[in-house]
């Protein structure tokens, strides 16, 4: 049976991982016959957001991996627990957590930095060469961790896919029911609720990025 790691941002669209996105990956990673193991970094949130009234607030701070763990139902660990032998592979769900809490793109763009616990994370599964599949605008992190010419996809947005090529990467247009492979890299990409209308047309993507990493690992 295949293993594969789901690393989350926190629990909530505006400020965590997306949790449709998140739950119909853990789905259909089981109805394949996969096991996973669900992770988070243990570091603050960015902020936190009402998601009632789409408000920032002000008063409130919450953690990264406490707030994952209401997806996970208690069952995850911290970043650092992470020993890369076990799993076959990597899949990232977005939200604006991904772009806000993994690493920086949300305030600072084409000059974002990942999180350090978040790298360090990532990259022990590029360097042991097992498939990561990025989902939504989590693919924005794709340049900064394997460098010039690695292929993916946010969907159709110009703006972030302009910032996706400034980074060094190499953006490719996808629909929301499409994946974009880079096979020499083992990346998996689709664009999910960046273009999705509804959670069937989410899932559309997200099963065939499933099926794809779990074929590559």
């Amino acid at each position: 049976m295949k293993k594969i790691a789901v690393l989350l941002s926190g629990c909530g669209v505006f400020d965590g991982s997306e949790i449709h996105e998140a739950v119909l990956t853990l789905l259909s990673l089981s109805r394949s016959g996969a096991a996973y193991q669900c992770f988070a970094p243990d570091i603050p949130q960015m902020h936190v957001v009402n998601h009632l009234k789409g408000e920032v607030v002000e008063t409130e701070q919450r953690n990264v991996l406490v707030e994952a763990a209401r997806i996970a139902r208690g069952d995850i660990k911290a970043t650092s627990e992470l020993n890369v032998a076990d799993f076959d592979g990597l899949i990232i769900p977005g939200g604006f957590g991904a772009a806000k809490n993994l690493c920086n793109f949300a305030v600072n763009g084409s000059n974002s930095e990942i999180a350090a616990p978040v790298r360090e994370f990532i990259s022990r599964f590029i360097s042991a060469d097992k498939v990561v599949g990025f989902i939504c605008i989590a693919p924005v992190m794709i340049p900064s961790l394997y460098g010039e010419g690695a292929r993916g996809t946010i969907g159709t947005d110009a703006e972030t896919a302009a910032a996706f090529v400034a980074m060094g990467g190499e953006h490719q247009n996808a629909k929301v029911d499409e994946i974009v492979v880079d096979s020499e890299r083992k990346i998996v990409s689709t664009p999910a609720y960046m273009l999705a209308g509804s959670i069937a047309e989410a899932n559309s993507g997200i099963e065939k990025l499933v099926a794809k990493v779990l074929e590559l690992a």
